[in-house]
């Protein structure tokens, strides 16, 4: 009887102590064999082309290149490669992103032991592993962020950005080249699209329904 392949896993993670951790875990695992660790996006794609792992476990916080770009270039250049996301950052916007990109799950880094190991097992089988809450965040994101974003107007959006940054309004007034009472003007209207109160509440929504990289979304 032929023995059973071991799962080729690449570990992708900026952090030399993370990606030892991760090592160690998946050490009580004698079926998953760790080939390399990469800790940019450019190894990323240089250790996948080489390697072909079975399975590339990815950190959301990547130098150089973002994750979904990442994950979009592994479907395109070795499809057969399944991306597994690993992250301390369980936030909608990231989910949807990745979901999109066309990774196979979403795992929090504080998932048991046990649970990685499983998932990766899982995924090597085949398996998608979103469940039933995962999807359903990403619906009402999509929904949301569809609906309250696309009715804000470009300038409104610049405006959102920099509150979510944490700017004043002088400071916000100074960078877009316009008066404070534009910006208080703009933020009333932002206020009343997003159906929210106050400042910090409109902090809170870009920070549930926007990426973090906010340079990224467009205007």
């Amino acid at each position: 009887m032929l023995e059973k392949e071991p799962i080729r896993l690449l570990i992708a993670d900026d952090h030399p102590v993370t990606r030892a951790g991760i090592r160690a875990v998946l050490s009580a695992a004698p079926d998953i064999h760790v080939v390399g660790e990469a800790q940019n996006g450019q190894e990323v794609q240089a250790l996948v082309s080489q390697l072909r792992p079975h399975i590339l476990l990815l950190d959301l916080q990547m130098p150089n290149t973002h994750p979904s770009e990442i994950e979009r270039w592994v479907r395109t250049h070795v499809p057969e490669t399944i991306t597994l996301v690993l992250t301390a950052h369980d936030r909608d916007a990231y989910l949807a992103d990745m979901m999109a990109a066309g990774v196979a799950g979403f795992l929090a880094k504080s998932e048991p032991n046990e649970g990685l190991i499983a998932a990766i097992r899982r995924a090597a089988g085949g398996e998608i592993l979103f469940d039933d809450a995962q999807r359903a965040r990403v619906c009402h994101w999509r929904k949301e962020v569809d609906e309250k974003w696309g009715s804000l107007t470009e300038r409104e959006r610049q405006v959102l950005k920099l509150l979510a940054q944490g700017l004043s309004n002088k400071a916000i007034a100074e960078k877009l080249c316009v008066t404070s009472k534009t910006v208080a003007y703009h933020i009333t209207n932002i206020l009343s699209k997003l159906d929210v109160t106050s400042r910090q509440e409109v902090i809170a929504w870009a920070h549930t329904h926007l990426p973090a990289d906010l340079e990224k979304i467009p205007e």
